[in-house]
């Protein structure tokens, strides 16, 4: 195993960046065995490779899609089964381009490896004017330090100013509000989409190995972006990203695989334990994610059969570049 460098306070810091609950959240369905990668005080999906040698294994980086969340077998193991070298997922729950950026030490190990697949994360983990994100999901206000989901945080910009909103002329001022709030939601958008491509730019510079760049997804790279609601805004994940900043990223990497799936979604979920239908409550993972009801479905995660169809679309792309660095 490969010990890595970092000082205690540089520890203690990025062990606060771990905001992911989904051990706790998800154990009566699966157990992703989360293990801290040595002197990083950061936790990934284990167990790791046995050995963590220059050469001897790949890396997979992005959200909860990579680590495999209601995943029994994500797609870093399926594909590394088919070809026959260990993956390190280092899936981070909430991940944007910008986190990886921000940890140099986790770049160190992807460089160590034979090659890196790229997942296509959210554009609502980078920082922006309004908001640092460190990478992840849950953004804090630069005006107040307040802590806040994306989710809210956009949803907030998208309503408009609550000196506007909430006036006494009922639907006429919660028009008003928006009308005025379109100038500056689009220009953050723009920010943020700006910011997520030079996030890309600075990962894959600092990546010595080959790079896939993998497109994971229900919904195409094109898609037509709206204004109403926050999920007209975002789309389906990855949020905010579209066709042209997917143009320029693959422009930067070895490869790009397209894998557009929504089979066997929504999915079911079942106690590893008895096999009988569960629910489970988000709340378990942040609590200002527990509304509504318990899931008894996974309706947001990849399924398991999507994971297949990722796994599927990537293994000529990996078993090409492993053998080209094998020549």
């Amino acid at each position: 195993m490969v010990i890595l460098k970092s000082t205690e306070s540089e520890a203690q810091a990025k062990a606060s960046d771990h905001l992911s609950g989904y051990q706790a959240r998800d154990l009566e369905v699966v157990d992703y065995r989360m293990t801290e990668l040595e002197s990083t005080g950061l936790m990934f999906r284990g167990p790791f490779p046995d050995g963590l040698d220059r050469g001897e294994f790949f890396s997979c980086i992005g959200a909860a899609q990579t680590l495999g969340c209601f995943c029994q077998k994500p797609y870093p193991e399926l594909v590394a089964e088919e070809i026959g070298l260990p993956a390190l997922n280092l899936g981070y729950g909430g991940a944007g381009p910008e986190f990886y950026v921000r940890h140099p030490e986790l770049i160190e190990m992807i460089n160590r490896g034979r090659f890196l697949v790229v997942q296509a994360m959210s554009g609502r983990s980078q920082s922006n004017s309004i908001f640092e994100s460190g990478g992840l999901e849950y953004l804090r206000r630069k005006s107040d330090g307040s802590r806040v989901g994306a989710q809210e945080a956009y949803r907030e910009l998208l309503e408009g100013p609550s000196s506007i909103r909430n006036l006494p002329l009922g639907k006429i001022s919660r028009g008003l509000a928006r009308r005025v709030a379109i100038p500056g939601l689009q220009k953050i958008v723009g920010e943020t989409r700006n910011g997520w491509l030079e996030s890309m730019r600075q990962l894959v510079k600092m990546v010595e190995v080959p790079i896939v760049f993998l497109w994971f997804s229900k919904r195409t790279p094109d898609y037509a972006e709206g204004i109403k609601t926050v999920r007209e805004l975002f789309g389906e994940f990855p949020h905010l990203i579209n066709q042209s900043m997917v143009g320029e990223v693959r422009e930067m990497c070895d490869a790009y695989v397209e894998c557009v799936s929504d089979r066997g979604s929504p999915q079911p979920l079942f106690s590893r334990f008895t096999g009988e239908p569960v629910t489970v409550d988000p709340s378990n993972d942040r609590p200002d994610l527990g509304v509504g009801e318990p899931w008894s479905h996974n309706i947001y995660y990849p399924s398991p059969e999507m994971h297949e169809d990722a796994a599927k679309v990537l293994v000529p792309a990996c078993s090409k570049l492993l053998q080209t660095s094998m020549a």
